[in-house]
């Protein structure tokens, strides 16, 4: 591994050509297609850039010495990588001939996170009672999952939701590579690490998982689920592990309940569908849903309880807020819309109540046109 001075260096040589986009706040992605192509993120629209590498062994040279620092192999035999740069950027790397365009290169930048609830807010992107729920349910210890497609905010999501946890707990966070950033003071964070080039040493989310059951979380928040850990995920949050969140790639909710099933029969425990489904049903407890639209903005589209399995073994979500799209504005092309109950009260009303929340059953009722 070399000196991050020294790295940091390297890839302002290396790079030179986006360093204007690596500096730019208002640069969310940068996506290299090969060394004469470069496309940008800004407001969640895609805008091809004139930005190009002097010459391929550059932009090979800078993915090179990405490897190197963060200790992993790129060669031809491991012609893809996951990695970060020291100001939390996430970078994927494909090499050719599996990149035919030529060395690919996406890179995620989070920059100092400033996002709020309350921003959401102002931006659109929930309504004020959906954001006051989402807090209830944090300080309720439900269990929830962020979900979405690629590049719709689940991770600035779940970075928002996860403010919501008392300062007074002690939160274990895991990832594939480090993304969220938690604001607490008692944060620990655990990071997945891949084999080295003799396919040693190989960390998993899953093994992470079991040590995190053994450091004394009041919370576990994980990045994402994308594998066979999600068994362990959802066995740890049946086993009275209260408050658990993470994140999934899922279009709409029911979708969000599949893909958990789909992932858990991935690991090496067989387990009756019946069951599995149940353990799913059983362990997720409220979905975060969230979209990016055509105008470039992200919006949580729906809010719902999970409740269980009806007779015939199906899964039963009931959505409490919705996102009504209304189309886009002629002029300017803007999403136009508003969040809206739906009708149904959350079956842990009771709870809440308990609990002595400011909460009213009024914040579930529908408008009249929506009756």
């Amino acid at each position: 591994m070399i000196p991050k001075k020294i790295f940091e260096q390297s890839i302002r040589r290396y790079f030179r050509c986006i360093a204007p986009y690596m500096e730019d706040d208002s640069v969310s992605e940068i996506m290299i297609n090969g060394p004469d192509e470069v496309w940008i993120e800004v407001g969640g629209k895609l805008k091809k850039t004139d930005a190009q590498f002097d010459n391929p062994d550059d932009l090979l040279g800078g993915v090179k010495n990405i490897a190197q620092y963060v200790g992993k192999t790129l060669n031809e035999l491991n012609p893809r990588m996951d990695a970060r740069l020291p100001d939390g950027s996430r970078v994927h790397v494909v090499l050719p001939p599996c990149a035919r365009n030529g060395i690919s290169v996406a890179i995620r930048r989070f920059g100092k996170f400033d996002l709020s609830l309350d921003k959401l807010i102002e931006f659109g992107s929930i309504s004020p009672i959906g954001a006051r729920f989402i807090d209830i349910c944090v300080q309720m210890e439900r269990n929830i999952i962020v979900a979405g497609g690629t590049g719709s905010g689940k991770t600035s999501l779940l970075n928002c939701v996860s403010a919501k946890i008392r300062p007074d707990e002690r939160i274990v966070v895991i990832e594939d590579s480090s993304e969220l950033q938690l604001q607490q003071p008692h944060v620990l964070m655990l990071e997945t690490r891949g084999p080295d080039a003799k396919g040693r040493g190989e960390v998993t989310i899953g093994n992470l998982f079991h040590s995190a059951m053994r450091l004394r979380p009041d919370r576990i928040v994980i990045g994402e689920i994308r594998g066979g850990e999600a068994l362990t995920l959802l066995q740890a949050m049946t086993s009275g592990h209260g408050g658990t969140m993470s994140t999934c790639h899922a279009t709409y909710p029911d979708d969000t309940l599949r893909r958990l099933e789909t992932m858990s029969m991935m690991s090496s425990v067989e387990m009756p569908l019946r069951a599995l489904r149940s353990q799913v049903a059983s362990a997720i407890e409220v979905i975060i849903q969230t979209s990016r639209f055509n105008d470039g903005s992200r919006k949580i589209t729906h809010i719902c309880e999970v409740l269980g399995l009806d007779s015939a073994g199906e899964y039963q979500i009931r959505p409490l807020f919705v996102f009504r799209n209304r189309g886009n504005d002629p002029n300017t092309g803007e999403v136009l819309g508003e969040h809206i109950a739906v009708g149904n009260i959350p079956t842990f009303m009771d709870h809440i109540k308990e609990r002595s929340f400011d909460v009213d059953e009024s914040w579930f009722q529908p408008p009249p046109d929506a009756r």
